[in-house]
């Protein structure tokens, strides 16, 4: 199974840690990572990916700062393409609530 995982945030990047950790374990459950890149500088992204030990990104969207509608738009050009290119069978987007 091919898995796509898309992340944007601080804590949608913490929540995931245990996910992407135990996809690792499994021989046919490739897992990729996009981010979407709205939280961008070092202290609110990556810094999350090396304390937890998570792999680099895959895609980075880098839809930086921006209006909403801006945000959004970039991210479903990024997401539309990414989707296209790799055809996962599944795609997970971890809500806040």
């Amino acid at each position: 199974m091919q898995a796509l995982l898309v992340l944007g945030t601080r804590p949608q990047i913490i929540k995931s840690a245990p996910l992407i950790n135990e996809a690792e374990k499994y021989r046919d459950v490739w897992l990729g990572v996009v981010h979407t890149g709205q939280h961008y500088d070092y202290d609110m992204s990556r810094v999350f990916f090396n304390e937890l030990g998570l792999p680099d990104p895959l895609v980075n969207l880098d839809v930086g700062s921006g209006t909403h509608a801006e945000q959004t738009g970039a991210m479903l050009v990024g997401l539309e393409k990414a989707f296209l290119d790799l055809k996962p069978d599944v795609v997970m987007v971890p809500g806040e609530r």
